[in-house]
């Protein structure tokens, strides 16, 4: 097959499915056939129009990193990891996550007593097996999604399971701190998140490395499912270093009256594809996606994003903003799909793009597909520079042109997080992002 290496075959899925119990081996290996039918996507294709995968995509040079148990001390843990568990105290529960294998979680005692569930996959697939077999792989993301998607559902050797019962509500998120140190290697891993009936969790996952002195691939399959009346906040925080590819599906199923809101924040990597797909199935249903980047060098970032209205009387509002330095590109495609008989969906779409530098540059395709008759939908795109006037109003006022551009961009990119204050989120991002300005 081609673009796989020796790591990246079908023997290597058997290896997997050994022990597993048979639904889920059986799983993998229809995901795998999957992946093998389907073709790369190339540059024809309207969604992969501005990434050329044969390019930036060595999937012939890569292997996969194998799962292994590891021992974790948080004392000796990277610089960058330590920093990140040290700021996220306050949280229902931790997950930390170290080159595709998870290696410490904690769940504050009155949740677990309440029936919430926050443990490794790989664990729950025999701890409970009769949650996954329902949900993993099936309804939210399946193989039939993609080519990477099959190709992640085939290969993952760890990742997050997060349960959680009817009527229980968190009070504070959910933290996973996920490490990427293996250069030179495909890590997959996968989220699985059930928000039961009148539930409410907030969700935060990051992953963060040093830069790779070669390409590393970090796939990652997220399923968030929010049943009836369910609250769920779903936050992903990419800070992955310079020679990473990270690759992101994700797929969120709101049903009646659920709210499931996303944010996705890209920072890291040199190459960033995300593939969000919001369904909305239930009347009543409502989904803010939210999303931000800033990026500098020669940085590309590629979001393609669907809110899939399929019920009535749902809402829908998306925000993508980015700030791009130097040579860093941006792509948003993002298409409003309205199905027969969702009538009064509300659905908005918006990307704004800020560059900073003449060689920067962003491409924003926003599309509607309606197919109801009493509807309210719009979409709109901005790709501008630096306000000038703005900048000549805060330099009147004594501040230096430096000072001032930053004032600008973290004014810009600020309103995507207002819309989520989410503890710590808000405040981290916004530090790393003039930390990056000053630099």
């Amino acid at each position: 097959m081609e673009g796989v290496t020796d790591s990246l075959n079908a023997e290597a899925v058997e290896a997997l499915a050994a022990g597993e119990p048979q639904w889920l081996a059986e799983r993998r290996r229809h995901a795998w056939s999957v992946y093998e039918r389907t073709p790369l996507p190339t540059t024809r294709l309207e969604e992969w129009r501005y990434t050329d995968l044969r390019r930036k995509l060595k999937l012939d040079r890569l292997e996969r990193l194998e799962w292994a148990p590891r021992s974790f001390d948080p004392a000796s843990a990277p610089a960058r990891l330590r920093a990140t568990m040290e700021e996220d105290q306050e949280a229902s529960g931790h997950l930390v996550e170290v080159d595709g294998t998870v290696v410490h979680v904690d769940l504050q005692d009155e949740l677990a007593a309440k029936g919430v569930i926050l443990m490794s996959l790989r664990e729950a697939v025999s701890a409970h097996p009769e949650l996954l077999e329902t949900h993993l792989a099936t309804e939210a993301l399946p193989a039939e999604q993609g080519k990477f998607q099959a190709l992640n559902a085939a290969l993952w050797n760890d990742g997050i399971f997060l349960y959680v019962p009817r009527g229980v509500r968190l009070e504070h998120p959910v933290r996973v701190s996920r490490w990427v140190s293996e250069a030179g290697k495909a890590l997959f891993s996968r989220t699985l998140i059930v928000a039961d009936e009148a539930s409410q969790v907030s969700f935060v996952d990051e992953v963060l490395s040093d830069d790779l002195d070669q390409q590393t691939l970090v796939s990652s399959g997220v399923e968030v499912i929010a049943r009836p009346a369910a609250q769920v906040q779903y936050v992903s925080l990419q800070r992955l270093g310079r020679g990473a590819f990270s690759l992101i599906q994700q797929r969120t199923l709101a049903e009646k009256d659920s709210t499931l809101d996303t944010l996705n924040v890209s920072l890291g990597a040199s190459v960033t594809r995300l593939d969000l797909n919001a369904q909305l199935r239930g009347s009543g249903a409502n989904s803010d996606m939210l999303g931000l980047y800033f990026g500098d060098g020669d940085q590309h970032f590629d979001h393609n994003t669907s809110q899939d209205h399929v019920a009535p009387h749902a809402k829908s509002d998306l925000l993508y903003k980015g700030s791009l330095d130097e040579k860093a590109r941006a792509v948003f495609r993002g298409i409003i799909k309205v199905h027969k008989g969702a009538q009064q969906t509300d659905a908005y779409q918006t990307n704004r793009n800020l560059l900073l530098s003449e060689t920067a540059r962003a491409d924003s395709l926003p599309n509607l597909e309606i197919e109801a008759d009493d509807v309210r939908c719009s979409h709109g795109a901005t790709v501008g520079q630096l306000d000038q006037e703005s900048l000549f109003y805060l330099m009147s006022r004594g501040m230096t042109r430096a000072v001032a551009e930053r004032l600008v961009v973290i004014g810009f990119l600020g309103e995507v997080l207002s819309r989520l204050p989410l503890g710590g989120v808000s405040e981290k991002v916004t530090r790393i992002i003039r930390e990056r300005l000053h630099g």
